[in-house]
């Protein structure tokens, strides 16, 4: 009986030592939690990208006809290592009943230019707010023509609602130095700062107001108040003279 309790007891110190350890080694992994390179494996001849609603890329279509599907939140690493013609390895799961692969990994075998599935991108970098000081290389517009923002000399774009933009177009000028802070996204097509405060330093800033409705005339499609109905009754016939 004596015996019995002390395995069990030696059994449970080993478990949760275990445990432990590997909760540690989870914590310090910094990668990916699953390992591509043990899945099945595919080659192929990239024809065509499949596309979303959107335009972002959700896989490629090999020349075979194989459909190989990828996250959209993947684009910009697909466009830029794989592209129509390239052979290419796929590490993923091919499904029974059709020609398609569910994919964790694509490689180009040219180039050996890797797009890994490692889940989900980590978005909270939209709300933490950076100071970003450059100088102006050009201002931004939109399809209208209104100034929406600006281009830093480093390749930083920088994006104000166009009613701020106008009335801080001063400090949009084309070689004008400038500090702002807002939400920093970097992607593999750039960085872009979604401004919230501008001004000559981190310590001298102003900050933007809210995005105001655009301005018309004041029986125009922009004017305040809901629209007319569109149906109702016929209007009155004119009094007879």
């Amino acid at each position: 009986m004596k015996t019995a309790r002390m395995r069990w007891r030696l059994c449970a110190l080993l478990a949760s030592t275990a445990i432990g350890l590997s909760a540690t080694a989870y914590a310090q992994s910094t990668g990916p939690v699953w390992d591509s390179s043990q899945l099945p494996e595919s080659r192929g001849t990239v024809k065509q990208y499949t596309l979303t609603p959107r335009g972002d890329v959700d896989g490629v279509i090999l020349t075979d006809g194989t459909e190989v599907k990828l996250p959209p939140h993947l684009t910009a690493q697909t466009v830029f290592s794989i592209r129509p013609g390239d052979q290419v390895s796929i590490r993923g799961l091919r499904a029974r009943a059709v020609a398609l692969v569910d994919a964790a990994s694509i490689t180009n075998v040219t180039t050996g230019r890797s797009v890994v599935d490692s889940g989900p991108p980590d978005r909270r970098d939209r709300s933490q707010e950076q100071p970003i000081s450059g100088r102006i290389a050009a201002p931004l517009h939109g399809k209208r023509g209104e100034v929406n923002g600006a281009l830093l000399e480093d390749g930083t774009v920088l994006r104000l609602p166009p009613p701020e933009a106008e009335r801080l177009q001063d400090w949009l000028r084309q070689g004008q130095p400038v500090s702002v802070r807002g939400a920093v996204l970097d992607t593999p097509l750039g960085r872009v700062v979604d401004v919230q405060a501008i001004g000559s330093s981190p310590e001298q800033m102003i900050e933007l107001a809210g995005a105001r409705p655009p301005r018309g005339p004041a029986d125009g499609p922009d004017r305040r108040g809901p629209p007319p109905p569109a149906f109702g009754p016929p209007p009155p016939p004119p009094p007879r003279s």
